[in-house]
């Protein structure tokens, strides 16, 4: 972007900012279209959803937020570096002692507890970072004063209400991020009515504060998206002797099979049938590329965030989590002290993910 643009790109940004959260006009044409929508299709009474969103408020900051400037794309290295973090780690493994129950029975789905505990560790820092926004401000403010997206998020707002009516909540009470991501593992209304489930059997699904359900839910999203138990995430690949003419990097869709990867030369260790889907990746590693194959699993990582780049460091923030409880072995090596301030939650952009 040229540096004027930015820069008037960036006003605009810290104007939006500034602006105070307004009362959302619950007379408008689009916002009286939605509740009568929400009455004929689903039963709710007119007069009660209009006095809720009495209540809602619009947000320019939320605007803002999903507007701003794309900030620079960091490259593997210094992504990795940003979560393969001593604390995060050590948080890792802190959460594994308190809430080894619920982590073992949402293991039994065949999700090792490493990688449930890396998504939310990476999501939300193990909940400590989950949003500050009312879920319906957010999703009504994107829904009604944000054009590029208002489908979308009309959608997820239909799906807010019939998800807080499903769970006999408060439609003003739940917070989320500025897109509306909910609780700790960060699902979106829809994901959430999809793919939560009750955990611990209590008659509630609570993203927000019930462990059992975080685990069983996360559990629940990857083996719906194709988790195979048993099977790795991603290996180290030696490409020094292949030929990767023809290969298109940076791309989810597994292509090529163990065999065919093989076949061009790159080498790996994997004890796998030959047709195993696969992908060969590309990282920019600090002192060069770096490669690993992807297998079936690192797709359905890859269905929670639509990233090359966060299905890798949830694989490695696992292995690190793993290695730590295992005896007499070491985690791999965290990224320098320099290196490893602790980045704002990765909720993924409405843009890039619709998943979770």
């Amino acid at each position: 972007m040229p540096r004027i643009a930015r820069v008037l790109a960036l006003a605009v940004f810290a104007a939006l900012v500034a602006t105070p959260a307004l009362a959302l006009d619950e007379h408008r044409e689009d916002v009286t279209t939605f509740i009568r929508d929400m009455v004929d299709r689903h039963g709710f009474e007119a007069a009660a959803l209009a006095g809720v969103f009495t209540q809602v408020e619009s947000r320019p900051s939320i605007v803002a937020a999903i507007s701003r400037p794309a900030e620079k794309t960091l490259p593997w290295h210094e992504y990795r570096a940003r979560f393969l973090t001593e604390r995060r780690i050590a948080r890792g493994v802190e959460t594994a002692r308190l809430q080894s129950g619920p982590l073992r029975k949402a293991a039994d789905t065949g999700v090792p507890a490493q990688v449930l505990l890396a998504i939310v560790g990476v999501e939300t820092f193990f909940g400590e970072i989950t949003g500050k926004h009312r879920v319906i401000d957010a999703l009504a403010t994107l829904a009604f004063d944000y054009p590029p997206r208002s489908p979308f998020f009309r959608g997820e707002l239909e799906q807010f209400l019939l998800m807080t009516r499903e769970e006999t909540l408060d439609p003003l009470a739940p917070l989320g991020s500025y897109a509306g991501a909910m609780g700790i593992p960060q699902f979106m209304p829809s994901s959430f009515r999809a793919f939560a489930v009750d955990g611990d059997a209590d008659g509630r699904r609570d993203l927000w504060g019930n462990w059992g359900d975080v685990f069983s839910s996360v559990a629940n999203y990857l083996k719906v998206h194709g988790w195979r138990p048993g099977e790795p995430v991603m290996v180290p690949a030696d490409v020094s002797r292949a030929n990767l003419a023809g290969l298109e990097f940076g791309k989810l869709a597994l292509t090529e099979t163990a065999q065919s990867l093989r076949n061009r030369g790159v080498a790996f260790d994997a004890d796998l049938p030959p047709e195993t889907p696969a992908v060969l990746i590309e990282l920019a590693g600090s002192a060069g590329p770096e490669y690993r194959i992807g297998f079936t699993n690192f797709y359905a990582i890859t269905r929670y965030n639509r990233s090359q780049l966060y299905a890798s460091v949830v694989n490695d923030l696992a292995e690190a989590i793993a290695a730590t409880t295992r005896p007499g072995s070491a985690p791999p090596a965290p990224a320098p002290a320099s290196a490893t301030a602790e980045p704002p939650p990765a909720v993924p952009p409405p843009f890039t993910s619709i998943g979770k």
